[in-house]
């Protein structure tokens, strides 16, 4: 018998919703299963049970000798917040630059910084390691932040040149006749509409920045070990301390989490930019 057109889109439609809970499902697991972990002690964490006495003690245990996780902590939060407030201003004004004046080999010089994008990571790290330690800023946090600027600066300048391409020209003509100097049009009406693509982009910055694994691995031992490196200290004799990691993990995702719900909110607004004005 053969189905009808809204007996076929109302199939479709379940499959759908079918296929967005097991997506759903898979990318949820893990995350319960860590936060689970969390607060449980080191011989629950072994056993499948859902309910269990919670305690709080792997979250003192992870801030006490031999952890220190709030050293790590602090490194993180000073190396992602000091690579967004370098990257950000630098950025602003290179996209704003490729976006509103013709430069000689501006497209040469575009292509230039999306490539530098798909050069993996490995390849590179060995160059700053032996450069790094040549000019003493191995296991630094101003190495790191150097690092970070080169990783996130192409993304942020290519994000920002995208929402300061949608803002008329005519807005910023009409200043320009009206007296208004290059400056006053920047901070005034550049600023304030491409806001919502700035914002994206420092969170974002932030985030690569925060989680950076590879080149924190290989450049620091000590002074600047940041989070993610530090989560390999949780080792003992009878092997991973699981309910530790989970405990460490937890502190690691939920400013991850925070910023996602901001970025959702100026998704959003900058998707809507055009349509308002």
């Amino acid at each position: 018998m053969a189905l009808t057109g809204k007996q076929k889109k109302q199939s479709w439609n379940a499959l759908q919703i079918v296929l967005i809970l097991i997506a759903a499902f898979i990318m949820l697991v893990p995350i319960v299963w860590i936060a689970m972990a969390a607060f449980k002690t080191h011989v629950d964490v072994y056993q499948l049970k859902l309910f269990f006495a919670p305690t709080l003690e792997n979250f003192k245990t992870v801030f006490q000798a031999p952890y220190h996780l709030e050293q790590k902590l602090f490194n993180s939060t000073i190396v992602a917040f000091v690579t967004v407030v370098l990257a950000i201003p630098i950025a602003t004004c290179a996209a704003y630059s490729f976006s509103r004046f013709t430069l000689r080999g501006q497209t040469v010089l575009l292509v230039m910084i999306l490539a530098t994008q798909f050069v993996p990571a490995v390849v590179i790290v060995l160059p700053f390691f032996v450069m790094f330690r040549d000019i003493g800023l191995l296991d630094t946090r101003l190495g790191l932040i150097l690092v970070n600027l080169s990783i996130v600066m192409p993304f942020a300048i290519w994000m920002i040149k995208g929402f300061i391409d949608g803002i008329p020209m005519d807005t910023e003509e009409a200043a320009l006749v009206d007296g208004s100097t290059r400056m006053q049009v920047i901070r005034n009406i550049v600023l304030p509409m491409a806001a919502p693509g700035i914002v994206t982009a420092a969170i974002f910055c932030f985030i690569i920045g925060w989680n950076e694994f590879l080149f924190a691995l290989i450049l620091t031992s000590k002074d600047a070990v940041t989070l993610p490196i530090g989560l390999a200290l949780f080792k003992a004799e009878e092997g991973d301390l699981w309910n530790l990691l989970a405990a460490a993990g937890i502190i690691i995702m939920v400013p991850m989490f925070v910023l996602a719900l901001i970025i959702q909110k100026h998704f959003v607004q900058g998707m809507t930019m055009g349509a308002v004005r």
